[in-house]
């Protein structure tokens, strides 16, 4: 499904309401200057409460605000590697850094 919504949403197996927010956020996206009240009141419409309407909002922005971050300190994607290991530790660890073994509260090994 991931791989259709990539493709184009507009033609991928999933509910109007999502292709409403994801067409939102591509305006968000490209042209964030021209959002009004009847971009909002068409996602009212879909479904789409204010909370989740601003979630969207709030998500796009730092994504946005990430990638280019990134590009500008150089700061490089994982590899794919680097992918599953991350994986396999939020799996095992969630998001929640701890001083546990793997290291101190900035994630980094503990002196001995």
């Amino acid at each position: 499904m991931v791989g259709a919504v990539l493709a184009g949403y507009q033609a991928a197996p999933i509910p109007e309401a999502e292709k409403a927010l994801f067409a939102f956020i591509e305006k968000v996206t490209r042209e964030a200057w021209t959002i009004g009240e009847a971009d909002v009141a068409a996602l009212h419409r879909a479904g789409w409460s204010d909370e989740a309407i601003y979630d969207a909002v709030n998500a796009c922005a730092l994504f946005s605000f990430y990638n280019r971050w990134c590009d500008a300190t150089g700061v490089h994607e994982l590899t794919a590697e680097e992918y599953i290991q991350a994986g396999k530790r939020l799996a095992r660890r969630g998001y929640l850094i701890t001083a546990d073994a793997t290291g101190g509260p900035s994630g980094t090994p503990r002196a001995g």
